[in-house]
């Protein structure tokens, strides 16, 4: 049940005048005998049919819920800036990795674990996941996942001096694990690799197995994202794959498809996808995901295929998905989540198990919340797509 709405206001379909006041002036201007009168009125005519694309292609979907209704956000964890992670442990709980101020990254902070037992309905803080370095420093990029072993994994960095204008340093990245589901944790403060210059790289997206059980994790510097590969799960990272050394990228989400195969999709301006057809060992750039300031992304499977979910921040902004068939091969048009403004986006999206789909994301404000908050959707994926 696709329901439709408009990023603008509802306008009349392409050649539909409806007794428009201007048209028929335009109208009297083409059967004038004026010659000039004549040109006024065709150059008129094309501005008023290509407005009308526009509004055309500017129609948007929206995702439903099981009952067919557009569903409301629900505000989960309150005054964050999140930018959430979803894990999901193999007795069905739903953990959340955040970032706990409600800042981007501009105060002293920590990284936490956040579990939900009610399909996402309500999150209890269950530990520090990668606490601050000292009483200055801010810990916010991460990356988390699930090893083989069922222990959580979060590899985290941050800034030395968030309240000074360039944020300081970036911190040592660290790996955290713990096996009691979040509650406590052990930090490896020192084996994870640096990257060029000897300086800390910034991990992003989900950690995960690969065909041959070893786990994948990206991570970027200024420019370029690196595909590390862990072969004792997660406690030493190597063997650095280059996602590409043409095209500049940052926070890159990757997602295992199947036998060895593998997409990215990195921002730079907008999402780019790249494929891997060797277990991340190389890559190759597929195609353009997303217009600029869609950015970043998170990708996943769902039963019907594999699901990308997104920030927009080109005006009117909010958190957009997009179903992927084939393995990533062809996508659908975008469906918009939920609305929001100011500093939004980062989300990350899981499967149910009656099917719905629970989706994360954190926002500065939303209709009646006016502040950072890490939010949640649940939605029929089914249901959206027909």
């Amino acid at each position: 049940m696709k329901q439709e709405e408009n990023w603008t206001t509802r306008r009349s379909p392409a050649g539909h005048t409806g007794g428009n006041p201007m048209f028929c002036y335009i109208a009297a201007l083409a059967f004038s005998k004026g010659r000039l009168a004549r040109i006024i009125a065709i150059l008129l005519l094309s501005h008023i049919g290509n407005s009308t694309a526009i509004a055309e292609e500017t129609k948007r979907y929206v995702v439903v819920d099981k009952q067919g209704k557009k569903p409301a956000p629900v505000v989960a964890i309150d005054n964050v800036c999140a930018w959430p992670n979803l894990t999901l442990l193999r007795d069905g709980t739903i953990i959340v990795t955040i970032h706990n101020q409600p800042s981007h990254l501009k105060v002293p902070g920590d990284v936490e674990c956040w579990a939900s037992t009610d399909r996402g309905a309500t999150w209890t803080k269950r530990g520090i996941s990668a606490p601050r370095d000292d009483e200055k420093a801010a810990r916010g990029m991460f990356a988390a996942g699930v090893a083989n072993s069922g222990e959580l994994i979060v590899i985290s960095t941050g800034h030395t001096d968030p309240v000074a204008p360039d944020r300081g340093q970036i911190v040592p990245t660290w790996v955290s694990r713990s096996n009691d589901g979040g509650k406590s944790w052990a930090i490896d403060k020192d084996r994870f690799p640096k990257g060029p210059g000897n300086r800390p790289l910034n991990p992003f997206g989900d950690i995960l197995p690969g065909a041959d059980g070893n786990l994948r994790v990206a991570a970027y510097d200024s420019n370029r994202t690196f595909i590390f590969t862990s072969r004792d799960n997660g406690i030493t990272w190597a063997e650095p794959a280059i996602l590409s050394k043409e095209k500049p990228s940052d926070e890159t989400a990757l997602f295992h498809v199947g036998d060895g195969k593998w997409l990215a999709a990195a921002r730079s301006t907008g999402l780019d996808l790249y494929a891997s057809e060797d277990d991340a060992a190389t890559w190759t750039h597929r195609m353009r995901l997303t217009a600029n300031a869609e950015i970043p992304g998170h990708i996943t499977r769902i039963k019907s295929g594999l699901l990308l979910s997104y920030g927009n921040r080109n005006s009117p902004q909010g958190v957009n998905v997009r179903f992927g068939n084939d393995d990533g091969t062809t996508w659908s048009e975008p469906f918009r989540v939920l609305d929001c403004t100011g500093d939004i986006g980062y989300p990350s999206s899981i499967q149910l198990p009656d099917g719905q789909v629970l989706t994360a994301y954190y926002a500065q404000r939303i209709a009646d919340h006016d502040r950072y908050h890490m939010g949640v959707v649940v939605w029929d994926p089914e249901l959206t797509r027909n």
